[in-house]
């Protein structure tokens, strides 16, 4: 019997309740009635705004608590929280007896393989791909899955001890996880999803959650040049990453050439510049998945994948070049950081569309790279009057800035606006979820409008 099949087992006699009938969660809920549990599923919304969902849930035999209301009636034994529902949401039914859980703490719990858990605020979707285009290219068996990929759970019964599971994890899911993966690795910290997190703290304690269980003989990597996870206190097996300085055990920048030291000795890995993603901020990202990968992997195969991986789909993706003008989508950027980050990607001074869901971080950052980096500045959605206000308060010359109301009237006006030899990038520094699912959405439609043009 498989750890999944004795997990069911236990479940036989309990009343599940599964919060949200999102991505993850649908095959959730068909495993578990397919293993005879009963399950209640809670969901804002209504029956016609899950359409073909709730056809879906219905023919299965769930019972609903649905609409605005929905957690009102949480009291199962065992709850499945979706990632977007904070746990303090559920803190009454936890003091009465329930045990809160959620799909991603149970695949941590059954995963019959190790697992590589990736998180940070910018960088991991790039470092998730990476490291496992890397592992591919060595002959692993890798399953891709969290925030990047399909649900992991439903194919656990795939895997064998000897696969490698390769996870990108939110703060959304991280938060409560009584698992850590065996190796951990957190790019860096700063400001982001303050609109669900209650400060940057409660943030930091969510991302931290990927070691704090971790046991005797698990790694972690961290980022030694970011200023918050420098100074967290971990424990175990640390190996990390450094632009700035050698390290004894880690990778590191010197000279353009990157290093992998072990126990005091270092080797020569590859030049920076050779790797082929254009951006300062993927040197970190190689540097990461260098780092990650050690004990599975040879220099030969990181340097493959650094020499010819052409970087991930919404992250400073090349659209199309019209009338002289280049197009790229960098709509994975959802933080003034990200942003920066694109902005410092290229040479020239570029036309940038921004703006989307307010996440209320603070844009103040943004300022001066936009006046630095930004040719023309076009905005839309929530956000727009506070990265307006971060250009503004800078000294000197700004440019110029437009305010729109949607990303297609953006996308016109930039092409209207553009002269042949000019980069317009849409890199919105925010949230997709004032118009869209997500950013994956979000830059669909950017690319079938520039596509259109």
């Amino acid at each position: 019997m498989t750890a999944l099949e004795q997990y069911f087992g236990g479940l036989s006699d309990k009343r599940v309740g599964v919060i949200g009938a999102g991505v993850s969660n649908m095959p959730l809920i068909s495993m578990l009635r397919a293993a005879g549990i009963k399950v209640t599923v809670h969901d804002k919304k209504t029956p016609d705004e899950l359409g073909d969902q709730y056809a879906t849930l219905s023919t299965l035999g769930v019972d609903f608590v649905l609409g605005d209301h929905y957690l009102d009636a949480c009291d199962e034994d065992v709850i499945f929280r979706t990632p977007g529902v904070h746990p303090r949401f559920l803190e009454g039914a936890r003091q009465l007896g329930s045990v809160i859980t959620s799909e991603m703490e149970l695949f941590f719990a059954v995963c019959p393989c190790p697992i590589i858990g990736i998180t940070g605020s910018d960088g991991k979707t790039t470092t998730t791909t990476l490291t496992c285009e890397i592992l591919r290219h060595a002959g692993k068996r890798v399953h891709l899955g969290g925030n990047i990929g399909r649900p992991l759970l439903p194919r656990v019964s795939e895997m064998s001890a000897d696969d490698l599971a390769v996870v990108e994890l939110s703060s959304f899911q991280l938060m409560g996880m009584k698992y850590s993966p065996q190796v951990a690795a957190i790019t860096n910290l700063t400001p982001n999803h303050l609109d669900y997190h209650k400060d940057f703290d409660e943030y930091v304690q969510a991302k931290t959650a990927v070691y704090r269980n971790q046991k005797e003989g698990d790694r972690l990597i961290l980022n030694l040049d970011d200023e918050v996870t420098c100074s967290l206190k971990a424990s175990g097996n640390l190996f990390c990453t450094s632009k700035n300085k050698e390290l004894a055990n880690g990778v590191y920048l010197k000279n353009d050439i990157i290093y992998i030291a072990e126990n005091g000795v270092s080797r020569v890995l590859m030049p920076a510049s050779d790797i082929r993603i254009p951006g300062a901020h993927n040197v970190y990202n190689m540097m990461m998945a260098a780092a990650i990968v050690q004990g599975w992997c040879s220099d030969d195969d990181i340097r493959a994948v650094a020499t010819t991986f052409g970087g991930v789909e919404h992250r400073i993706e090349f659209v199309r070049e019209k009338d002289g003008v280049r197009y790229y989508n960098d709509s994975i950027a959802s933080s003034p950081t990200r942003t920066i980050a694109g902005l410092n990607s290229f040479q020239q001074k570029v036309i940038l569309i921004a703006g989307g869901y307010d996440k209320h971080i603070p844009y103040d950052v943004l300022g001066e790279p936009v006046c630095e980096h930004v040719k023309t500045l076009i905005l839309t959605g929530a956000t727009a009057p506070k990265i307006r206000d971060s250009v503004l308060a800078v000294e000197g010359e700004h440019p110029p800035i437009y305010e729109v109301e949607s990303l297609e009237v953006a996308v016109h006006e930039a092409s209207h606006l553009a002269a042949p030899g000019d980069v317009v990038i849409m890199s919105p520094a925010s949230a997709s979820f004032d118009r869209f699912k997500n950013f994956m959405e979000r830059g669909d439609l950017f690319k079938t409008l520039v596509h259109a043009l």
